[in-house]
């Protein structure tokens, strides 16, 4: 049997009724499923290019995201007419235009929460000369929302959007530290820790532990449990009743010979965005 194209699922009717006729309504539980696997097939193409870093033929854009052919043109065609993608020349490879660029380099400068924070933590990366890590829980995850990568040529590299585990970062830990022991707990059993390198807690009682020592010093750390030779220092922040985390990040032997001083210039930092009203203290 073919395979379907997302166009065709949408328009597919339901089996025929006991006398024979057909019954023209559009499942709309099949809809949806097509339209969230046609978004998730556009964004599928789109990352493959950040992958890649070279234009693409249409086979190719097929293979890679593993998305049968007729469907894949028909996604590729929209995003030509919609302009985000463009034709490189004669074989018709296919690479993505500005628009794409511009309309996140628009949506990012618009970002009122980055816009407040962005001058305290470019003073705070420029202080520390490490990377400094905006970031928040997205589900069972942390994602960064903003990332200033320090100016030193060895340094923690990450981007924006990177989607990190909860228990094994400082921002994950902050931002459990928020949670009651029974919740901790029942989420640790729902989402068993995994061990992300040698370093990494992955039992209740000693993840505990190590957020009651955080709550108390006031920060939260990790030494190479998500990184190895990474070590990293966060603090809380409340910010429009959202929990987020702040964190100092770089190569082990750096933050650990500053620990004390990177701490207190995060802390600062913190201290900061309070003051200035962007952020709210914990009680």
């Amino acid at each position: 049997m073919n395979r379907k194209s997302d166009l065709a699922l949408e328009r597919e009717e339901v089996p025929g009724l006991a006398d024979g006729t057909s019954n023209p309504v559009t499942p709309l539980r099949t809809s949806r499923v097509s339209d969230a696997t046609s978004a998730e097939r556009v964004l599928a193409i789109l990352e493959m290019f950040e992958r890649e870093r070279r234009p693409l033929s249409l086979k190719e854009l097929s293979e890679y995201c593993q998305i049968p052919g007729s469907t894949c043109h028909m996604l590729v065609q929209t995003l030509l007419k919609r302009a985000y993608l463009y034709h490189t020349g004669r074989r018709k490879d296919l690479y993505p235009t500005r628009k794409l660029y511009d309309i996140g380099a628009s949506v990012v400068a618009n970002d009122s929460i980055l816009q407040k924070m962005e001058p305290t933590m470019q003073e705070l990366r420029d202080s520390t000369r490490e990377t400094v890590i905006l970031g928040k829980r997205h589900k069972d995850s942390i994602i960064y929302l903003e990332v200033l990568e320090g100016p030193q040529t060895v340094r923690y590299s990450a981007r924006a959007g990177d989607s990190k585990p909860l228990h094994s970062t400082c921002i994950g830990k902050a931002i459990l530290s928020g949670m009651r022991p029974e919740d901790i707990r029942q989420w640790l059993t729902e989402h068993p820790a995994e061990r992300v390198t040698e370093n990494t807690i992955t039992t209740y009682a000693r993840l505990m532990d190590d957020l009651q020592t955080g709550k108390r010093l006031g920060y939260f750390t990790t030494h190479g449990e998500n990184v190895p030779d990474v070590s990293a220092v966060s603090v809380p922040l409340d910010i429009n009743t959202e929990s987020f985390g702040l964190a100092v990040a770089g190569p082990s032997h750096r933050i650990e010979a500053r620990f004390d001083e990177i701490v207190r210039l995060l802390k600062e930092a913190r201290t900061e965005l309070i003051d200035q009203g962007i952020a709210r203290a914990q009680h």
